[in-house]
């Protein structure tokens, strides 16, 4: 069993999907945890409430993350829940599911994707460097369409590609005393992704899949804890595959 008794953990985007289950497994593996949601208050605190019931202090906080002053508010409240932190995860991010190539996106699309995607990571992931000692963690959650782009997509392709450029930028900042991972998941069975699964589309992704299944949050959550714990205390720069083997690269 992975332990990260004493650890204090912060997940933005935790009320749901990857987050909440990184939330949660984290709780489990003994660390206190804060999450971060922008709108939906009643799932964070939920999730919080899960967190208490392991025995574990749990920190809320909302809010628009691309803002400067709402995520040093945030961080500054994180402080005083914690002390500090022990391993951050930049998971919060937005897929706009229209299928639509560059020629029509829009630009007001593209800025919001980015801003979302992109730029409150690097708020955060600054913020949070401020308050991760030696021995921490960072762990983004970026994408297997970061890795080999996604056709009608390309604004969230830009997006996680550069979170991917960002953690290896990070890792050799940070060092020696931070790792600075990443993970990759491919699809997965979140509520971001439902409407591709609609119809014949969960069938017609499943098959494409060599391990014929769509991970669940869970199997996300799990290499996350794995890249928060001593474990993987000498990884870092990496970027770990969650996919099914539908994308081989690394």
């Amino acid at each position: 069993m992975i332990s990260l008794a004493g650890r204090r953990i912060l997940i933005t985007g935790g009320s749901r999907g990857i987050g909440r289950a990184t939330a949660l497994l984290c709780a489990k593996a003994g660390a206190d945890v804060g999450i971060t949601y922008h709108t939906r208050r009643a799932e964070a605190d939920a999730v919080a409430r899960s967190i208490r019931a392991l025995g574990q202090r749990a920190y809320v906080g909302g809010g628009d993350h691309g803002d400067p002053s709402r995520v040093s508010q945030l961080f500054a409240e994180v402080k005083a829940a914690f002390g500090g932190l022990d391993g951050f995860v930049a998971n919060h991010g937005v897929w706009p599911s229209a299928d639509t190539p560059l020629v029509a996106l829009a630009p007001e699309r593209w800025r919001e994707t980015l801003r979302t995607n992109l730029d409150a990571v690097f708020l955060a992931t600054r913020a949070a460097l401020g308050l991760l000692g030696p021995g921490g963690r960072v762990v983004m959650v970026a994408s297997t369409a970061g890795q080999r782009g996604e056709a009608f997509h390309a604004d969230y392709a830009a997006s996680k590609g550069a979170l991917i450029a960002l953690v290896k930028s990070l890792a050799i900042e940070c060092a020696p005393g931070i790792t600075v991972n990443c993970v990759a998941p491919g699809w997965v069975d979140t509520e971001m992704s439902a409407d591709p699964y609609a119809g014949e589309g969960r069938a017609r992704i499943t098959e494409s899949i060599p391990l014929k299944r769509i991970a669940s949050a869970d199997d996300v959550a799990g290499p996350i804890l794995f890249l928060l714990s001593d474990l993987a205390r000498h990884v870092t720069g990496e970027i770990l595959n969650v996919n099914g083997g539908s994308v081989l690269c690394g």
